[in-house]
């Protein structure tokens, strides 16, 4: 396990807060033998750096892709399957999968499909909470569109959510794109729409907990 080079500079500014935070409990609880108070606010300490660590955490995988798989994005949970009217690229009918990232999952996203990014564009906008209906078209995002080699295009948007404000963009138009391989980040709590053709058949269903490159989330 390793962790996200997006995390250094909030990782350091933590521990430079802690630490002053510490400093500052050993002057005043210690000093004074409040050592069950002293013991306590530590624990507090501890556990923010840890749940700081853990949002930044990459976990070692191994990628096992075929052709015609759709990997999984990201990690989270699956929120909706549905078919839909997609209008930002398509403007047509297509298969929905949403998942939800909590602020506990891996927020790392990735390449569901190999080949060549078609479309990538970012969009800024507001931020409801990653589960609301309009979160989709009207919240802070980014959309890539990646088209396979036998000419298959599959469009997938990050989404930021009420708590994840900032979203961190990779792709470029016109650059390959290998399945598996990193395309984005989003920071804190948010979501990932993949849009995928009628004819698909999807692997997943509602509710389902899933992991990124590792979940087979349809086959095309």
């Amino acid at each position: 396990m390793t962790l996200h080079r997006e995390g250094k500079n909030i990782i350091v500014t933590t521990v430079i807060i802690l630490s002053g935070l510490f400093a500052a409990n050993l002057f005043l609880f210690k000093q004074l033998e409040f050592a069950w108070l002293f013991w306590a606010t530590n624990l507090i300490l501890l556990t923010f750096l840890v749940l700081v660590l853990q949002f930044f955490r990459i976990p070692n995988r191994t990628i096992s892709f075929n052709n015609g798989d759709v990997l999984c994005p990201a990690d989270g949970k699956v929120v909706v399957i549905e078919e839909v009217e997609e209008t930002e690229y398509f403007n047509e009918k297509r298969i929905q999968i949403s998942i939800f990232m909590s602020p506990l999952n891996i927020h790392a996203n990735y390449h569901p499909i190999s080949g060549e990014n078609t479309y990538v564009k970012y969009h800024p906008g507001k931020f409801l909470v990653a589960w609301h209906p309009k979160s989709s078209t009207e919240n802070e995002r980014s959309t890539i569109v990646v088209k396979n080699e036998n000419g298959t295009e599959v469009l997938f948007r990050q989404i930021a959510g009420a708590v994840a404000r900032r979203i961190c963009l990779y792709a470029e138009k016109g650059q390959s794109a290998n399945a598996g391989t990193e395309f984005g980040f989003i920071k804190f709590g948010s979501r990932i729409d993949i849009f995928l053709p009628l004819n698909c058949q999807i692997n997943v269903k509602i509710g389902e907990k899933v992991k990124a490159i590792q979940t087979k989330i349809a086959y095309l």
